[in-house]
């Protein structure tokens, strides 16, 4: 069969191209064609565009290259179209794949399915009479949407969460020790801090100076960042300044493997934190805290932020966000993790919930067969 998968950033680059590692093993003559980036390469097929040349992140950006945009996306839809796939499996990236599935839900007979759902549990929950039009087969990564999609009459196909794969994988094929790690990247030997700051220049800007401030305070440790890829090393420097502070870039596996604390803004990061089983802080600052603080208790539709709450549906790990996130508070939970044995122990405690309610590993393989089990009835 013929599949057309559409992503827009490095992630779904990173989850697309499993996808398709498993589609291969349940279909033998499976081609693919797609908006992507270079791991969906690897597994063969034709990039039509790479997300490179999509991913316009925040307002301005976004208002700046619009005609790139829309340019993009009148490419997708006609190529989809002309070459007549199976199937279009659109992964995350909501903005530009929700656009993409109206088109050819409207215009074609091609059926559509999407893999790891848009967030509009969280806000936009009116996008879900777009999706149950739209979309005909949703395969989600987190357990609780299946109970909110339930709730707006439309079922969907929980299949796990590809970061237990990634984070098992890791540690199967990585076993060195706290002290061959710090040999390896020129670490000291005093236990580590991380600090997971984002992956976007505004999240970095906002979040890691009172990061560093906070964790600074506590000189028996050291501090780690693990450095976002498509981030300069200069880009740090600006709000490291004098600091002593460690940068490793494209090993934030390895970092949270051997940490002792981290501080992590919210995420994909905080879950796999918690995978690791490292104590965390969720530390989500912005500009406009008191502005953000009413949303939340006014529109978004979630008590937490974090995955690792949303997915055990009660505090495990304390957030921060915006006007409560301040060095001063910070401190002090960090301190009662490093300095108190019982809370780090029911963090830990709550991570085991977390780990039972996202299940095995498996994902891109169970959402593999149930696609190929639909397309072939």
């Amino acid at each position: 069969m013929k599949y057309y998968l559409v992503v827009g950033e490095a992630s779904g680059d990173l989850h697309a191209s499993r996808l398709m590692a498993a589609l291969k093993k349940e279909d033998a003559s499976a081609e693919f064609r797609f908006f992507g980036g270079d791991l969906m390469s690897k597994e063969g097929g034709t990039l039509v565009k790479h997300y490179r040349k999509m991913a316009y992140m925040g307002f301005i950006p976004v208002l700046l290259h619009l005609r790139s945009i829309f340019a993009n996306m009148r490419q997708c839809k006609e190529d989809i179209v002309e070459w007549t796939p199976d199937v279009l499996i659109l992964v995350d990236y909501p903005g530009f794949n929700l656009s993409v599935a109206k088109y050819i839900h409207a215009y074609t007979k091609i059926p559509v399915y999407y893999y790891i759902s848009p967030k509009i549990w969280a806000w936009k929950e009116y996008r879900i009479k777009n999706i149950k039009r739209d979309v005909d087969e949703l395969f989600s990564i987190l357990p609780f949407e299946v109970d909110f999609f339930a709730k707006h009459q439309y079922n969907i196909h929980y299949v796990g969460n590809p970061t237990v794969d990634e984070v098992e994988e890791f540690c199967e094929n990585n076993q060195e020790t706290m002290a061959e790690f710090t040999c390896a990247t020129n670490l000291d030997s005093k236990p580590i801090l991380a600090l997971l700051a984002g992956s976007r220049k505004q999240e970095i800007k906002d979040n890691l100076p009172d990061m560093l401030r906070a964790a600074s305070s506590f000189s028996n440790y050291q501090l780690v960042i693990a450095g976002a890829p498509g981030i300069s090393l200069d880009y740090y420097k600006r709000y490291i300044g004098d600091m002593k502070v460690n940068i490793l870039f494209g090993q934030t596996y390895r970092v949270l493997q051997h940490s002792e604390a981290a501080l992590v803004t919210s995420g994909t990061a905080t879950l796999e934190t918690a995978l690791f089983k490292v104590p965390q802080v969720v530390c989500y600052h912005t500009p406009i805290g008191k502005v953000i603080t009413f949303l939340r208790r006014h529109v978004l539709k979630v008590k937490f932020i974090s995955l690792v709450n949303l997915i055990a549906d009660k505090e495990i790990v304390k957030e921060l966000v915006a006007d409560t996130m301040t060095v001063e508070q910070i401190k002090i939970e960090l301190k009662r993790i490093l300095a108190d044995p019982v809370h780090r122990t029911q963090i830990i405690d709550g991570y085991k919930t977390v780990a039972l309610r996202l299940g095995d590993a498996g994902a891109p393989e169970r959402a593999a067969g149930k696609m190929v089990s639909l397309l072939r009835k």
